[in-house]
């Protein structure tokens, strides 16, 4: 009788233990950026949840392939964030099929509406799209561009994360959607949320210091440009090899000559690459000025995340403070 109880209790625990972590929520993010936004608003409540990340091996999301895996953690999640740009096509058809029809879906882009802008075509750069010359060779800082009436198919810049002030509100509507998810929590996730975006708004207040006491204000990119959002928050110029989305890799002897002359011409001491870049570009671009003495600096669009890069330390804030060091040697001839 004493086995048949103890045999009985112990399913019991195993059957408790089972209703335990099925009854966790779980929140998907598809990017490293608003899977750190999740983890800093959460704190010491992660644990309540089962969170997950599902870009985290070191390829970049314009590139990345989709698992079985994926598709199904997607399909059954309790919340889900994404960008919503044209690399997440493929989380979009998933979300047609979801199991979850109660999903909470943040997506960035809808979140930020107006403030999403136009993929960008500034002189001298590579593009391989079919945009008129005189809608995008002008540099139109702060341009906002949702014109639903022209008969083209527009395409905006995705990389909505790179902005400080961006991240702040993103953080905001994602702690509203976790606390309906544990509203016995939403205190904590309040206070948690307040502190994490006083350091965004501390980190934003700096950038904006070290841009108004640049003696430059023009950044100059030997390869894809990612940056948009940040170089408009701040008032900066920029010239670039590429689209932030840009698949190309070669760049033509015009655009490096023109990258060249405008290093020469602004008297540029510093040519940028994201991670991850070979800086073949950049270092040819160097070669073609008058000095050939300009360096080589790395921004970090956050784009290629890795679990090793997680479990180092490399964060959203980290990023955005090394981008601001970078930034201010970038700045300052």
């Amino acid at each position: 009788m004493k086995k048949i109880i103890k045999s009985l209790l112990c399913a019991a625990f195993m059957i408790a233990g089972t209703s335990a972590f099925a009854a966790k929520k779980s929140i998907v993010c598809v990017t490293y950026p608003e899977y750190d936004w999740v983890m800093n608003i959460l704190g010491n409540k992660a644990s309540n949840f089962n969170v997950s990340l599902i870009q985290k091996n070191g390829s970049d999301l314009h590139s990345y392939q989709a698992s079985v895996k994926d598709i199904a953690s997607i399909s059954k999640c309790d919340m889900l964030v994404y960008v919503g740009g044209e690399s997440d096509e493929w989380v979009e058809k998933a979300l047609k099929n979801a199991k979850n029809k109660k999903m909470i879906v943040v997506n960035l882009m809808e979140v930020l509406g107006d403030k999403v802008k136009e993929e960008e075509i500034v002189e001298g750069m590579e593009h391989d799209h079919d945009h008129e010359d005189e809608d995008h060779h002008e540099h139109e800082h702060g341009h906002e561009g949702h014109h639903h009436d022209e008969e083209e198919e527009l395409e905006y810049d995705e990389h909505v994360w790179l902005s400080l002030k961006n991240a702040i509100i993103i953080t905001n509507v994602l702690s509203e959607n976790i606390q309906k998810l544990d509203a016995a929590n939403a205190g904590v996730y309040r206070t948690n949320t307040a502190a994490y975006v006083k350091q965004l708004s501390d980190l934003d207040k700096e950038y904006e210091k070290a841009v108004a006491s640049a003696s430059v204000k023009t950044l100059l990119f030997g390869d894809r440009f990612p940056f948009r959002y940040m170089t408009d928050d701040y008032g900066l110029k920029y010239y670039a090899a590429f689209v932030g989305c840009s698949a190309e890799t070669e760049a033509s002897f015009e655009t490096v000559t023109f990258l060249s002359k405008k290093v020469d011409e602004l008297g540029l001491n510093v040519v940028l690459t994201i991670e991850r870049s070979d800086k073949k570009i950049a270092k040819t671009i160097i070669a073609n000025t008058r000095n050939k003495n300009q360096t080589v600096l790395e921004m970090d669009s956050l784009q290629s995340i890795s679990e090793s890069d997680i479990k180092g330390g490399r964060n959203y804030l980290s990023a955005m403070k090394n981008n601001l060091t970078v930034l201010k040697k970038a700045l300052n001839n």
